[in-house]
C-alpha cells in the first residue's frame, strides 16, 4: 500500500507541486490544474457539511476517473462519506469505491461495516451499488460476509438488486472455489425468478461457476425460451448461447433421418441400374419400414419458434447467436432463414463484418446452398479492407458451382487488376481452388492464369506460377505447352517460390518437355550460387532427375551442380548434395539403394487437394472466440454431440402457477395476435419423416399438449372447434363447393412454402378433429366465408403448411364418395386453377362465370384424366424416355419421364415434363400425387394435379413445371400413393434447359459476335459414317438439343439458336463441315457451363 501515492504521482503526471498539467485529450482543449492543492480543495468540500459542496466535490471526481486520471489519493476523504444522508452523494460514493476498492483493500475493509449497512437501505440502487462494492473487494477474510449479502441480495424485493446478486456470483467465485455449492444454491434460486432483468445475469453466472449442472436448466428451460425476447441484449447472447449446448444434450438431431434418406435416393438415381434397383427394391422398403419416423419434440420447437424473431434485432451479437442456434439445431430446411440476416450484418462497420464472414465461410462449407441467392452480396467493394476481402473470396469460392461459375470468374478478372498485392494474391489461389472443385472449368482457368504470366507485375506472375504448379499436377501430359511457356519464364522471374516451382514443374515432368530441361539447369548452373535456398534446393532435385532420364546431355552439369552444392554455407543444401549423389552416381561404396533411384526420384506424385482454411473450423461453436481464432480459447466449452435417443422430456415439466393462467381478456387478446405465431408454428414440417403416420402423430401431439409449453395451443384448438361447429350450424349446405378447391389449395400451398411438408403435431390434431366435424352434408358455401376460412386454415404466407396438413386430413378422413361435386364445369375451373403459379388466388363462384366462358376453359385445361393421354402421349413415341420408378421398386407401378419440349402453361421459366404412370398391380392406386417437394436454392417445382385413382393395368399421363435454374443438378421430390412414399429424382440432359430461337442470319451473326473470348467454345471432331448428310447432322443435334435451325448461306455450315429457359441467355450452335468427315463445332453462350457440357453432348451424337 505504501506505494499507492507514488504511482499516484506517476499516474496523474504531474512534474512538481503546483505546475500545472496539460491536458493529454487534444479535445479536452484548456488547462487543468490536477495539483495537489487542487485535491486538497476538493477534500476540504468532502469534509464540509454542505451536501451541496460534497455533490460538486463528487461530480468533479468521477469526471476526473471518466478522462482516465488518477483520484485514488482521494480515498479516505471519499469513503467517509458513504453515510451520507444525501442519496445523491451517496450513489457516486460508490462509483468512486467499485473503481478503487481492489486497489485500496486495507482502507475498503475499515469502511465494511458501512456497506453491509447500505444492504439494508430503503434505496434499491444504494443497496445495489453497497453489493457491488463489497463483492469488488478481493480480500479471502471477507468471503462469509460476501457470501450472506449475496443470499439477502438474491432474496430482495428490486429485480436491479437480484440482478447485482447474479453479477457478484462469478466474483465470489473466482475468489473461493470451495463456496461453489452455496452458489449453486443461490443460481438455483435465481434461475426460478421470473423477470427479464435478471435472466441474463443468472445465466452468466451459471455459465461460469457450474456449466455442467444441467439439470438446473430442465424446470426453467420453457420459461428462459418464452422471456428471451424481453431480456437486455447481453444477456439474449448469454441465453440463446447456453440453451444451445443445452438443446444438443436433451433433443434428437432433426437431419438424422431425413440425410440418410435423401443420400440413398440420390445415390440410387444417379449411379444405380435397373438390375440392382430390383434386387435391392424389397431391402429398400424393410428398411424404411424399420426407420423410426423423427418428430420434434415440442421444446425444440420452441425454442427456435421463439429465437427466430430476434434475426431482426439491432445488435449484431444477438443475430450471430441466434444464427449459429440455428446452425446447430434447426432442421436443414429452416437454416435457410438466417442467411437474409446474416447479409444484413454485412452493412455493419468492418469490425462486424469479420466476425459475420468467418462465420458465414464455415457455414458455406457445408450448407452452400443458403447463401447462393445472396451471392452478389459477398462481391468485393474497392473501399473494403484486405483481411474482409479475402474473406469475401473464401464465400464467393465455397459458393462456385457448376450454375454460377461463370459469373464468379468474371468478378475475378476484376480483382486480379487491384492495387492490393495480397489480395491479388488470394484471388489467383482462389482461381487454382475453383479450378480444381469444378471440372469443367479447369481448362478455362488454366488458360486465365497462363494469360497472367505476362502481367507486368512480378507477384502477380509469381502467384500465377505456384497454382498452375498444382493444377498441371492433375493431368500434365495434356499441358506440355504451357510447361515449356513457363520455362522461358526463368530468364524474368524474381519470385523465390515461383523459380522453386518452376524448375520442380520441369524436372516433374522432364520426359515431356526433354528438349528444354537441360538448357534450363545450364542457365540454372551459372547463377547457383545466386539464388535462395529454396531454389537451390529444386536445381539440385532437377539435375538429379535430368541424370536419371538424360544422362547424355546433363551428366557433366549434375555433377557441376553436386559439387557447387558440396560447398554452400546452407547446411541442408550440403547434406542434399552428398545424399543425392550417393544415390544416384553408382560407386563401389553405394549401397542397394541404387538401383531404385528412379523409382524413388520419379515415383507418380497424387495432385495437391486444395481446400478452404474454414473446413476444419465447424468442431468450435460458430460465433465464439476459438472458432474466430481457431484454437481453443480459455473457458470455451465444447459443443455436445446429439444423443442417440432422446432424454425424458418430462423433466421440463412444471406445475403451471397461477399468474400465468389467462384471464378472459387475455385470452381473448390471444385470439387476436394468434397469426403472429402461426408462421412459426408450421415450421417442423419438414422435420417429420416420410413415412409417419397421421395416427402416431396425432397421439403424440396429444400427449404433447398436457406440457406447459402447449396450454396456449390447446386453448387455440377448443377455440377453433368452436368456431367450425359454429359454421357448420350456420351454413351446412355450402362446403360441397369449397371442399375439392380448398383440398387442392392446401396440397398446393404445401408445396409451395419453404420446403412444404406436414405442420405441427397439434396443427395435425386440429385438422383431423376439423374433418370428423365436417362429415355432414355437404352444399354450396358463400363467397366471403370461403375466403375468411382460407384466412384462418392459411394463417402465414411463408410456409402455408397449416392448410396443407388440415387438407392432407382431410384426405384421409373423408371417403371419397362423400365429396360431391357442383358438375363438370366447376371441375374444369379448378383444374384449371392448378396450373396457377403460388401463392393461388381464390376463384370466383361458378355463377358470375358466363357459360361460354366456363366452356372454352374446360377445352383448354390440361389436367383432364380423359384429354390428358390424347393430349400429349404422341411425345412419348418420338422423345427419349427416363425410367423414373422401376415396377420393382415401386411395387408395381411404373412411372417413366420424357421431356416434351413444349412451354410449359402457367410459367415459361419452367422446363414441361411430361410424366407416363402405369398400374401393373392388380389393386386400385389412389391418390396419386407429388408431396414434399426438396428443390435446391432457387429451383421449382409446380405439382401435376392429384390423380384420385388408377385402375389395374390402366396408364395415364400428367404434366409438370420444374425451373431448373440453367443447372443439372437433379429436382428430388416424393411421389405418393394412398400407401407409399417413393424418393425419386430428375435430372434433365443439358440440352433440355433451353428452347429454340428463330433468327435470320444477320442477326445470329450480330449476336455471336456479342460471345467471344471465355463464351466461346470450339471443339474439332470427326462425323461418323450415318451423319454425313444434311438431314442427319440436323436431325442429331436437334435430338440432343432442343434448338431451332438458323438459315445459313454457305453450304458447308450448319447453325442453331436457343436461349436457355430460366434467365434467357443465348445459345448460339456452328458446325462447319471441312475436308472428309472432320468437322469444327463452336458453341457461343455465357453461360460457360452449359457452353461446355452442350459441346460434349452434340460432339457425342454426331460421332456415333
Amino acid at each position: 500500500m505504501a506505494a499507492s501515492p507514488a504511482y499516484g504521482e506517476e499516474k496523474g503526471g504531474s512534474s512538481s507541486l503546483g505546475e500545472p498539467e496539460y491536458g493529454h485529450d487534444p479535445a479536452s482543449g484548456g488547462i487543468f490544474s490536477s495539483d495537489y492543492k487542487r485535491h486538497d480543495d476538493l477534500k476540504e468540500m468532502l469534509d464540509s457539511n454542505k451536501d451541496s459542496l460534497k455533490l460538486e466535490a463528487m461530480k468533479r471526481i468521477v469526471a476526473m476517473i471518466a478522462r482516465g486520471k488518477n483520484a485514488s489519493d482521494l480515498f479516505p476523504a471519499v469513503v467517509k462519506n458513504v453515510a451520507c444522508k444525501n442519496i445523491e452523494v451517496k450513489k457516486l460514493v460508490y462509483v468512486y469505491l467499485v473503481r478503487y476498492a481492489e486497489e485500496q483493500q486495507d482502507l475498503a475493509l475499515l469502511s465494511i461495516s458501512t456497506f453491509q449497512r447500505g444492504l439494508k437501505d430503503p434505496n434499491q440502487l444504494i443497496r445495489a451499488s453497497a453489493l457491488r462494492v463489497l463483492s469488488s473487494i478481493r480480500v479471502p477474510i471477507i468471503v462469509p460476509i460476501m457470501m450472506l449479502a449475496i443470499k439477502e441480495a438474491a432474496s430482495d424485493m428490486s429485480p436491479y438488486v437480484r440482478k447485482t446478486a447474479a453479477h457478484a456470483i462469478p466474483k465470489l467465485y473466482s475468489l473461493d472455489s470451495d463456496q461453489k455449492d452455496q452458489l449453486i444454491e443461490v443460481i438455483e434460486k435465481l434461475l426460478a425468478d421470473k423477470t427479464t432483468l435478471v435472466a441474463g445475469s443468472v445465466v452468466m453466472a451459471f455459465e461460469e461457476v457450474c456449466p455442467e449442472r444441467i439439470d438446473l436448466i430442465h424446470k426453467n428451460y420453457r420459461k428462459l425460451c418464452n422471456l428471451l425476447i424481453d431480456v437486455e441484449e447481453w444477456g439474449q447472447v448469454v441465453i440463446i448461447n447456453m440453451l444451445t449446448r443445452y438443446a444438443r444434450t436433451q433433443f434428437l438431431s432433426p437431419n438424422q433421418n431425413q440425410e440418410s434418406l435423401l443420400e440413398e435416393s440420390a445415390e440410387k438415381a444417379f449411379y444405380g441400374s435397373e438390375e440392382e434397383d430390383a434386387k435391392d427394391a424389397k431391402a429398400e422398403a424393410a428398411s424404411l419400414a424399420k426407420r423410426k419416423p423423427y418428430v420434434m419434440d415440442p421444446d425444440h420447437r420452441l425454442l427456435l419458434r421463439n429465437t427466430k424473431p430476434l434475426l431482426q434485432s439491432r445488435n449484431a451479437a444477438v443475430v450471430m447467436a441466434v444464427a449459429q442456434l440455428y446452425f446447430h439445431l434447426a432442421p436443414k430446411a429452416e437454416v435457410g432463414v438466417i442467411a437474409k440476416a446474416l447479409v444484413r450484418l454485412l452493412r455493419s462497420h468492418s469490425e462486424v463484418q469479420y466476425v459475420v464472414l468467418q462465420n458465414v465461410a464455415t457455414m458455406s462449407i457445408k450448407r452452400r446452398g443458403m447463401f447462393e441467392p445472396y451471392l452478389k452480396s459477398f462481391y468485393i467493394r474497392s473501399t473494403d479492407p484486405t483481411q474482409i476481402k479475402i474473406l469475401k473470396l473464401e464465400v464467393l469460392t465455397n459458393l462456385a458451382n457448376e450454375t454460377n461459375i461463370s459469373t464468379i470468374l468474371r468478378e475475378f478478372q476484376t480483382y486480379i487488376r487491384s492495387m492490393d498485392k495480397d489480395f491479388v494474391a488470394a484471388t489467383i489461389q482462389a482461381i487454382g481452388r475453383c479450378a480444381t472443385n469444378i471440372g469443367k472449368v479447369r481448362d478455362t482457368c488454366l488458360n486465365g492464369l497462363v494469360q497472367l504470366l505476362s502481367n507486368r507485375d512480378e507477384l502477380v506472375v509469381a502467384e500465377s506460377v505456384v497454382v498452375i504448379k498444382k493444377l498441371l499436377q492433375m493431368q500434365p501430359a495434356q499441358h506440355s505447352e504451357i510447361i515449356k511457356h513457363m520455362a522461358k519464364l526463368t530468364d524474368n522471374i524474381q519470385v523465390p517460390m515461383a523459380r522453386a516451382s518452376i524448375l520442380w514443374l520441369i524436372g516433374e515432368y522432364c520426359e515431356h518437355v526433354p528438349k528444354i530441361a537441360p538448357d534450363v539447369l545450364r542457365k540454372m548452373a551459372k547463377s547457383f550460387t545466386n539464388e535462395e535456398d529454396i531454389v537451390k534446393l529444386q536445381v539440385i532435385n532437377l539435375a538429379a532427375k535430368l541424370y536419371l532420364t538424360n544422362s547424355k546431355q546433363s551428366k557433366l552439369l549434375t555433377q557441376y551442380v553436386l559439387n557447387l552444392a558440396k560447398y554452400d554455407q546452407n547446411y541442408d543444401i550440403r547434406d542434399r548434395a552428398r545424399f543425392i549423389r550417393q544415390l544416384i552416381v553408382p560407386t563401389e561404396k553405394s549401397g542397394a539403394l541404387n538401383k531404385y533411384a528412379k523409382k524413388l526420384f520419379l515415383a507418380q506424385k497424387p495432385a495437391p487437394i486444395l481446400e478452404s482454411s474454414f473446413k476444419d473450423r465447424d468442431h468450435f461453436q460458430l460465433g465464439s472466440l476459438s472458432h474466430l481464432l481457431n484454437a481453443k480459447a480459455v473457458g470455451y466449452q465444447e459443443l455436445p454431440d446429439w444423443p442417440d435417443e432422446a432424454p425424458d422430456p418430462s423433466v421440463r415439466n412444471v406445475e403451471v402457477p397461477e399468474w400465468t393462467k389467462c384471464t378472459s381478456r387475455e385470452k381473448r387478446k390471444e385470439k387476436v395476435e394468434k397469426p403472429f405465431y402461426s408462421d412459426s408454428e408450421g415450421e417442423s414440417g419438414p422435420t417429420e419423416s416420410a413415412d409417419s403416420e397421421p395416427e402416431s402423430v396425432s397421439e403424440e401431439g396429444g400427449s404433447s399438449s398436457s406440457s406447459g409449453s402447449s396450454s396456449s395451443s390447446s386453448e387455440e384448438e377448443e377455440e377453433e372447434e368452436e368456431e367450425g361447429s359454429g359454421e357448420q350450424s350456420e351454413d351446412k349446405e355450402e362446403e360441397g363447393e369449397k371442399r375439392p378447391k380448398k383440398e387442392k389449395e392446401g396440397s398446393r400451398k404445401a408445396a409451395a412454402g419453404s420446403v412444404g411438408s406436414p405442420s405441427e403435431e397439434e396443427e395435425e390434431e386440429e385438422g383431423a378433429k376439423k374433418a370428423k366435424k365436417k362429415k355432414a352434408p355437404q352444399g354450396r358455401k358463400g363467397r366471403a366465408e370461403t375466403s375468411s376460412e382460407e384466412a384462418s386454415g392459411s394463417e402465414s404466407s411463408s410456409s402455408g403448411s397449416n392448410s396443407g396438413s388440415e387438407a392432407e386430413a382431410k384426405r384421409r378422413k373423408v371417403p371419397p364418395s362423400s365429396s360431391s361435386r357442383a358438375g363438370p364445369k366447376e371441375i374444369s375451373l379448378l383444374d384449371l386453377d392448378d396450373f396457377t403459379p403460388p401463392p393461388p388466388q381464390p376463384v370466383p363462384s361458378s355463377s358470375i362465370v358466363s357459360t361460354s366462358l366456363v366452356t372454352d376453359l374446360e377445352g383448354l385445361t390440361l389436367t383432364d384424366t380423359s384429354l390428358a393421354p390424347a393430349l400429349l402421349s404422341p411425345a412419348f413415341g418420338t422423345v427419349r424416355t427416363y425410367e423414373l420408378l422401376h415396377h420393382m421398386a415401386g411395387e408395381g407401378l411404373s412411372v417413366e419421364y420424357c421431356f416434351s419440349r413444349r412451354p410449359f402453361p402457367g410459367d415459361p421459366h419452367m422446363v414441361a415434363v411430361q410424366i407416363q404412370i402405369s398400374n401393373n398391380t392388380e389393386a386400385e392406386v389412389k391418390s396419386l400425387r407429388v408431396s414434399e417437394p426438396k428443390p435446391l436454392s432457387g429451383m421449382r417445382i409446380q405439382e401435376f394435379p392429384e390423380i384420385e385413382r388408377l385402375a389395374p393395368g390402366d396408364m395415364t399421363s400428367v404434366v409438370m413445371g420444374i425451373d431448373f435454374c440453367d443447372s443439372t443438378q437433379a429436382a428430388n421430390f416424393q411421389l405418393c400413393t394412398h400407401t407409399r412414399h417413393f424418393y425419386v429424382s430428375i435430372q434433365p440432359p443439358v440440352g433440355e434447359l433451353m428452347a429454340p430461337v428463330f433468327m435470320s442470319e444477320n442477326e445470329f451473326k450480330k449476336e455471336q459476335g456479342k460471345l467471344t473470348g471465355m463464351s466461346e467454345i470450339t471443339e474439332k471432331l470427326t462425323l461418323s459414317e450415318k451423319c454425313r448428310s444434311d438431314h442427319t447432322i440436323v436431325q442429331q443435334v436437334t435430338s440432343a438439343a432442343n434448338v431451332g435451325r438458323v438459315p445459313c448461306g454457305a453450304d458447308n455450315e450448319y447453325r442453331f439458336a436457343a436461349k436457355t429457359v430460366t434467365s434467357g441467355s443465348l445459345v448460339l450452335i456452328t458446325l462447319e463441315r471441312r475436308e472428309g468427315a472432320m468437322a469444327q463445332l463452336t458453341v457461343n453462350s455465357e453461360k460457360m457451363v452449359i457452353g461446355t457440357m452442350l459441346v460434349k453432348d452434340i460432339v457425342q451424337a454426331l460421332a456415333q
